[in-house]
């Protein structure tokens, strides 16, 4: 096989399987959603140490059977972890079952760090066969062909059984045939277990979740209980029967003085309970936004009152902040009916597909969507009585005057909010009052809104010392000596530096066009081609000088920074799209050609590229910083990981001018 064509399907493999791997291991081990980056912080530091390791013994034969070890591991022990405290809220709280969080998450964390070791194994033998830069370049057609494919696998809906095929099939073309008649039983078990699983009777999968339907014993005849990733979501039953079990659900149309409800917006439309509701309170139109086009099949098909179906009702499969930005309508009533989600909008990032909406900034974009004497409410199990606090101080902030609070204390708290331009237009019983004053409001920079104040949780804390400690044991004694990657230190740091820009980049684009899994595939596939526009430049263009291009690099940073992102949203779409891209995708291309014309002269590409793949998972434990900082300051830290790269830099060309200099860095391929 000729080696530019391995390392394409490799790199198409290595990429292809690392995102399935967040995906689906998000959709059996509960909350583990909420640590995606935690697999991807194993997917990096095993490709890494697979780099470091180019030269030893060749795992790839073994990565197969590592794969199906962990595919057991999570299918024999699917874990559902009860992880509610004071200061850090997750929805969707069940009593705890398989293993404690304690062994799950670092056997997960290394089982997918020893698999991707074994993958980028693989790739870095090939890698190392090819000039630097021609091999960077073919790893990145690889991997954009990687994320492009499961984009339009996960867009028609198909399981895991095809994501294994596909992850199966590539494993027999590059295991060099004949393969042995053993290495084909993980493969068949591999397809066999995911196949089990797919075949799940009324089990669906979205973009976003493992979605199950079931009739929900206890809560009535007809009920249907909607769980997603194991946990029960949503609930489907007549509008009647609903006004019986959950009448807060309608309080928010007690409230309305004489409103014609002519315009009805519900965000989080979900199986269209909600919908069903407003047409039975008389609205005229609905337009219906919700972000899952799986979970709106499901209500198509089930509700029993068939909302969707109504020619009174527009669906907009779309994410609620973004639909708010680019509508021009305004309504009598906008409902933001518990549109909580289970998952993070990507995997290196800490937002999940809501914390967009509940922004200060979102709040103000509804209110300017509301008609004279139109209503805003907003319901949900809010389980802390700080988080009702919280959302309700944002709407005082927003409106001027307090919100109505209804609320019914159970084993959870359920509450709504209610709240108008006018207060007089009107009818409240119970007005808002804080006691203690209520924690911040999220911003569109902090936009935490489960986060009690700015700090970084213990739970989050105990993670990132685990990845630190395991990938320094992990570098040391399977990637090979420290002092091999030491010429390579400026490269390390920008590989830190990149994760966290790249990172940056994807909550930019989830603000300015929605936190949908289309977006963020948009924003992945268009850094990808960033960095082979980098590389294409570097390969045709004379050595520049270093010191031009950290300049307009830091130039960049300081643009991106400095324009705020409100300021880019307030533009009409196109122009915000150009602002975007412009602000966006400059400093990444700019710091790409950094990296590729530092690249290409390395004495031992895959030690170096090691140690920048090491460098990028540092980067994302870095990304927790948000957590204290918000997401603009992460630019700061970016430009400083990229003056540390510069500083090394410097130090590597000074060291090469001397005879002792050459010899360091060409003892770093033996």
């Amino acid at each position: 096989m000729n080696d530019r064509f391995r390392l394409f399907l490799l790199s198409f493999l290595m990429l292809f399987l690392e995102i399935a791997l967040i995906r689906w291991t998000g959709s059996n081990v509960i909350y583990l959603s909420y640590f995606s980056n935690f697999v991807l912080m194993g997917s990096f530091l095993g490709i890494g140490v697979g780099f470091l390791r180019a030269d030893k013994r060749d795992l790839f034969p073994l990565a197969p059977l590592l794969l199906l070890l962990l595919v057991v591991f999570i299918e024999v022990f699917p874990v559902e972890i009860n992880r509610e405290g004071a200061d850090l809220i997750y929805f969707g709280a069940l009593p705890t079952t398989g293993l404690p969080i304690w062994v799950t998450l670092p056997v997960i964390f290394l089982a997918v760090a020893a698999t991707m070791t074994a993958v980028a194994q693989g790739v870095a033998r090939t890698f190392q066969r090819l000039e630097p830069l021609d091999a960077y370049r073919f790893d990145i057609l690889g991997s954009i062909a990687g994320v492009v494919f499961y984009v339009l696998i996960s867009w028609i809906g198909t399981p895991p059984a095809v994501w294994g095929s596909v992850v199966v099939v590539c494993f027999a073309i590059l295991l060099r045939p004949p393969i042995r008649s053993l290495a084909w039983v993980p493969l068949i078990a591999i397809v066999a277990a995911f196949t089990v699983e797919s075949l799940a009777p009324d089990t669906y999968w979205s973009p976003y979740y493992k979605i199950s339907v079931d009739y929900f014993e206890g809560q009535g005849e007809g009920v249907i209980g909607v769980f997603v990733n194991g946990i029960l979501h949503q609930t489907i039953e007549t509008t009647a029967a609903r006004e019986q079990t959950e009448p807060i659900y309608f309080v928010g149309y007690e409230r309305l003085k004489d409103n014609p409800l002519d315009d009805v917006l519900v965000v989080g439309a979900g199986n269209g309970t909600d919908v069903a509701i407003a047409l039975d309170k008389g609205a005229k139109h609905v337009d219906a936004v919700e972000i899952d086009p799986r979970l709106q099949e499901v209500g198509r098909d089930l509700h029993p009152d068939r909302p969707y179906q109504d020619p009174r009702v527009d669906v907009h499969i779309d994410d609620g902040r973004a639909f708010l930005e680019r509508t021009d309508k305004s309504y009598d009533l906008i409902e933001f009916a518990l549109p909580d989600s289970l998952t993070l909008i990507s995997g290196q990032s800490s937002l999940r597909l809501e914390s967009y909406l509940f922004t200060l900034e979102a709040m103000k974009t509804a209110r300017e969507h509301l008609k004279p004497g139109g209503a805003f409410t907003m319901y949900n199990f809010y389980r802390e009585a700080w988080l009702i606090d919280r959302l309700a101080g944002t709407l005082y902030e927003a409106y001027g005057h307090a919100p109505c609070l209804d609320n019914s204390i159970r084993n959870v708290v359920l509450a709504t909010l209610t709240i108008t331009k006018d207060p007089t237009e009107m009818e409240c019983p119970v007005e808002w009052k804080p006691s203690p004053p209520p924690p911040a409001a999220a911003t569109d920079d902090w936009p935490f809104l489960y986060l009690i104040n700015r700090n970084i949780p213990f739970i989050y804390l105990a993670a990132i010392g685990m990845i630190l400690l395991v990938s320094l044991i992990l570098v040391r004694t399977v990637g090979g000596r420290f002092s091999d990657m030491a010429p390579y230190r400026d490269l390390f740091f920008m590989g830190a530096a990149f994760l966290l820009l790249e990172t940056k980049s994807v909550v930019r684009f989830a603000l300015l066009f929605g936190t949908t899994w289309f977006v963020n595939a948009i924003v992945f596939v268009g850094v990808l081609l960033a960095v082979l526009l980098a590389i294409e430049v570097a390969r045709r263009r004379p050595n520049p000088d270093p010191r031009v291009l950290y300049a307009l690099l830091i130039g960049s940073l300081f643009a991106a920074w400095a324009i705020p992102e409100h300021l880019i949203l307030e533009l009409a779409f196109l122009p915000r799209i150009a602002a975007a891209i412009v602000v966006t995708f400059t400093p990444i291309f700019l710091a790409n050609l950094v990296f590729a014309q530092r690249f290409k002269d390395v004495a031992a590409s895959t030690v170096a590229f090691g140690a920048n793949l090491i460098g990028a998972m540092v980067g994302g434990v870095m990304e927790y910083s948000a957590l204290l900082i918000g997401y603009r300051a992460l630019l700061i830290i970016v430009a400083v990981l990229y003056g540390l790269a510069y500083f090394y830099g410097q130090l590597h060309v000074r060291g090469r001018g001397s005879p002792t200099g050459a010899l360091v860095e060409g003892s770093s391929g033996s």
